[in-house]
């Protein structure tokens, strides 16, 4: 059982994982135009407005992974990002809505800004996730990746975000699969593991599905669409397809598995319909942030500026909400 800092009494057991169950597996399918066409209508059937759109959008900045994966990051830019992180909105506009302590979930960095990162939010309850295993390629060799994970958490990580391979994924190779990922999870020990599926380079919506199935069985406590980095990153057809599998995965071992969007979600109208996408395919459980995450910086930019606009009635320009 973990227990985290910034929820407090929300307590869930850990998805220790499962065997592989191959048949489980190869039942798996996914109906690509069924998929489409749900993920189609949900935009343009859901709106919410005035103080139900506030209310959603204070919500997606509790999930809010702030991220800076550039080789060009300093010491510097992630103290400001983990500043923003513990600020992520002007002190009067969450003072407005009732919430001046109002922090974002996370904030995700590569092993060498850890130490930085954590000295920076000590004390907040705000957690330092890690990108780990040769990311964004994850092709380097297993041994080394599975050091990079131990050295992740003993520099104070609380998340490792692991990509996996997805050549095993392309040849259906689901016990090689399993295989790498559970040793990753084991190598997590008691930081949580996000896995990667890179859902925009395997093809098929059928193989991120199965994909999906099988890095829960391995235990990963999150799966998440992308590194950020492909040509195609998150989408709705692909969180419906990964949501459907964590809804199968629950009802069958009562195991509850986090989800987490990265890439190309930058507009406030975007999170919402992600958000509503969970709530009706998970159920209210999965809004909060130990089950869920935007792997999204730029979207708090955009949801700033929103909220400012529900109060004041005007838009306020981009260049007042820098994110560090």
């Amino acid at each position: 059982m973990q227990t985290l800092s910034q929820l407090p009494s929300v307590t869930l057991p850990r998805n220790d994982g499962i065997p592989l169950d191959l048949d489980w597996v190869a039942s798996v399918q996914a109906n690509t135009s069924a998929i489409e066409r749900r993920a189609k209508t949900l935009p343009a059937r859901r709106s919410v407005k005035k103080d139900h759109q506030a209310a959603w959008l204070l919500k997606a900045v509790s999930c809010i992974d702030l991220t800076t994966l550039s080789g060009d990051d300093t010491q510097g830019r992630v103290r400001r990002l983990c500043a923003k992180a513990k600020q992520p909105v002007a002190s009067q506009t969450l003072d407005a809505f009732g919430l001046p302590n109002l922090t974002t979930g996370a904030v995700c960095v590569y092993h060498d800004m850890i130490e930085t990162a954590v000295k920076a939010l000590e004390g907040t309850g705000i957690l330092v996730a890690a990108v780990s295993t040769g990311f964004p390629a994850g092709l380097s060799p297993l041994h080394l990746r599975l050091e990079e994970i131990r050295e992740s958490v003993k520099a104070g990580a609380c998340e490792i975000d692991i990509v996996i391979s997805r050549r095993h994924a392309l040849t259906g190779n689901w016990q090689a699969l399993y295989d790498e990922t559970k040793a990753m999870r084991e190598a997590c020990g008691p930081a949580h593991m996000k896995a990667i599926l890179a859902t925009g380079e395997l093809g098929t919506l059928r193989n991120v599905a199965r994909a999906s199935l099988v890095c829960m069985m391995a235990g990963s406590d999150f799966i998440k669409t992308s590194t950020g980095k492909e040509p195609v990153n998150a989408t709705l057809p692909v969180t419906l397809t990964m949501l459907r599998a964590i809804r199968a995965y629950h009802a069958r071992t009562g195991l509850m598995v986090g989800y987490k969007p990265a890439g190309g979600i930058s507009k406030a109208k975007d999170a919402i319909t992600y958000l509503t996408m969970i709530k009706e395919e998970l159920g209210d459980r999965w809004l909060q942030p130990d089950l869920f995450r935007f792997g999204a910086s730029s979207l708090l930019g955009d949801i700033e500026r929103q909220l400012e606009h529900h109060l004041t009635g005007r838009y306020s320009a981009t260049h007042r909400h820098p994110i560090g």
